[in-house]
């Protein structure tokens, strides 16, 4: 019966893709072709090309390479619409490319494949030969990402009619990370590109680690489907993990126990990423090497990053890849961010007009389409209008409006530390260093991330009611009094904690919280607001890596250490009649995997190696904001 129904909804959704307004759009106004695009190397892409019907004009070309195919496949099989129609309706010529190794391309996949610092993107010249009898055959060229973006784009502007020699580049998530390799390839008809939530560093900060701390659900809900191989080019994608067992991911991975037991139960040692991940525990040169945020320099393009505030997967990569950008090049480079009420990918799909229970009171993903992204590949790649948008176009939630501002994080700041006191006290007054809480972290009884059960990680966990987490023993909760005006934070925010374990190792996460009013009387999905604790920001730090990501150290058990690490950036006002919050725990299951609270490699422990540890967190630990000037 289950998989009836998932035939009908499959059926239902292509049956009205296919009819709907978009779709028949692209149909009248545009004309598909499909080649394979080849590289410097002989290796050849599978290309979809949307060409406008209408031949009487030069059109930009629009290029979005990914790893998620560019289906549908067959010169007659069109997309049910662009990502922005606004430009669709303008006139692109926009161009989709399956990655080197996936679907229906050529050659070997290889993720967040490094990029080759020494490599020029150009196509290499031919050697000329010494002589008749010297039959050495030439080097085979070194490729990247950025090189396969640099051919692609040579060929496009050279075979392609009425394309008027300016290329723009974006995508999202994965397609994001391609995105930063299309400003690397420093190919001349590049003119704009738009990495979006784009995947930017995998062990810091990006979807499947946050300072060292494993993202575990994440990691297997998507290896175990993406990472399979793909030995011949296919129209087809490889189905994930499905044998659950149970509607309940605490349970799940709970009863998965230690991460060395995933590859023996369920992934029987057939993906080569997994196992790649798991021998390099530290942040080493592979982690290193695929990292391009230390290349960006020098560069030529247009960028706008775009990011959303509440992306559980890429927000890391957002701000950090504008920051780059920015410490890197002359200041006259064009470099902007772009970060909304949204979650990954939310600006393309749907109104962005609220998250869960938290509404942002305007339909922001529309605007973004049509006020921001629409002018800026308008401006750069046809010359038309002007480009209002300052550096960074940032929604400042709570106050639920758009803001701009010319640098980020912005000038008129007050950095402002708010200190973890007694009696669950948040003020910005330091209290008696030698005090502090405590309780007792549980490997067996982990924090969950969420209230309620669910099997797939959420999205609305990024504004979740935290009252679930603050009535736990092993959470702890420090708050401000009612707030009296409004406060309002811009930038990144830092954890300063100073704490002991009586283990070797612990995690440390820090939530930041906004507690509405009791008296509100608003309901929302069936959920009252009065006191609601939205959260507004959560990160974790694996304590080993305190000091170094390179060179993990244990903790002295019943010593006092350091434990300093960095929020993503927020804009966030708290507003008057609010409170302001902060929780810390030691564990945030499933989203992080437990740690054993030992000094051992994580990825190879046994089940045996957990234990319980007792945690104190200082009263002169403090958590760092930056404030807007005139409300702190």
């Amino acid at each position: 019966m289950r998989l009836l129904l998932l035939l009908f909804a499959v059926f239902t959704f292509f049956a009205a893709t296919a009819q709907s307004p978009d779709n028949t759009f692209v149909r009248d106004q545009y004309t598909k072709t499909e080649i394979m695009i080849p590289m410097r190397d002989g290796i050849k892409l599978f290309t979809s090309i949307y060409t406008p019907k209408d031949t009487t004009k030069k059109y930009p070309i629009l290029l979005k390479r990914t790893p998620y195919s560019c289906s549908p496949y067959g010169a007659d099989q069109y997309v049910g619409g662009f990502q922005n129609m606004h430009l669709a309706k303008e006139g692109y010529i926009f161009v989709f490319q399956d990655v080197r190794g996936r679907y229906m391309s050529e050659g070997e996949f290889v993720d967040v494949r490094p990029y080759q610092p020494k490599n020029n993107p150009a196509p290499p010249v031919a050697p000329k030969k010494k002589g008749k009898k010297d039959n050495t055959p030439a080097p085979a060229p070194v490729i990247d990402e950025a090189t396969d973006t640099y051919d692609a784009v040579e060929w496009l502007i050279n075979n392609l009619p009425n394309d008027n020699g300016n290329v723009g580049v974006y995508g999202i998530s994965y397609p994001g990370f391609y995105s930063t390799m299309a400003i690397l390839a420093d190919h001349p008809a590049i003119k704009a590109v738009s990495p979006q939530a784009p995947v930017t560093d995998w062990f810091i900060g990006d979807d499947f680690h946050h300072n060292g701390a494993f993202f575990m659900m994440d990691a297997f809900s998507f290896y175990s489907g993406f990472g399979l191989p793909r030995p011949q080019p296919t129209t087809q994608g490889n189905p994930g993990f499905s044998e659950w067992n149970t509607p309940d991911n605490y349970d799940f991975y709970l009863k998965a126990g230690a991460l060395r037991n995933f590859n023996e139960k369920y992934l029987h040692n057939k993906v080569p990423f997994w196992n790649e991940l798991l021998q390099h525990p530290n942040y080493d040169d592979w982690w290193k090497a695929r990292n391009p945020r230390p290349h960006l320099k020098n560069i030529r393009p247009a960028v706008m990053t775009v990011g959303g505030h509440f992306d559980a997967e890429d927000c890391f990569g957002a701000w950090n890849l504008y920051k780059a950008i920015e410490q890197q090049n002359r200041p006259d480079v064009s470099n902007r961010i772009v970060m909304g009420p949204w979650v990954h990918g939310g600006w393309a799909r749907g109104k962005g007009d609220r998250l869960g229970n938290v509404v942002f009171n305007t339909a922001t993903s529309e605007h973004y389409a049509k006020e921001i992204e629409f002018p800026f590949f308008e401006y750069y790649l046809k010359g038309k209008g002007s480009l209002p948008l300052s550096d960074a176009t940032i929604f400042e939630t709570g106050s639920n409006t758009w803001t701009s501002y010319p640098q980020w994080p912005p000038a008129n700041t007050t950095s402002v530390k708010y200190y973890l006191g007694a009696a669950g006290n948040l003020s910005t007054q330091p209290g008696n260093a030698t005090a502090f809480e405590e309780f007792v972290s549980d490997p067996a009884h982990p924090v969950p991330y969420t209230e309620d059960v669910h099997l797939r990680r959420t999205r609305e966990y990024m504004t979740d009611d935290q009252r679930f987490a603050a009535r736990r023993p092993d959470v702890l909760t420090y708050s401000t009094a009612v707030l009296t005006e409004d406060l309002t934070v811009t930038g990144p925010i830092m954890a300063e904690l100073l704490v002991a374990t009586t283990g070797t190792d612990a995690d440390w996460v820090v939530k930041v919280i906004d507690v509405f009013p009791d008296t509100l009387s608003t309901v929302e999905n069936g959920t009252p607001m009065g006191g609601y604790q939205m959260l507004v920001r959560g990160e974790i730090m694996r304590g080993r890596y305190r000091n170094s990501f390179e060179q993990p150290e244990a903790f002295t058990p019943n010593t006092v250490a350091s434990v300093n690490f960095e929020l993503p950036d927020v804009a966030h006002t708290f507003k008057k009649g609010h409170k302001l919050m902060i929780q810390v725990q030691s564990s945030w299951f499933p989203l992080a995997d437990r740690n054993p609270q030992q000094f051992v490699n994580i990825y190879e422990c046994t089940d045996a190696d957990f234990i319980k540890a007792t945690h104190r967190v200082m009263h002169g630990s403090a958590i760092r904001f930056l404030v807007k000037k005139g409300n702190n």
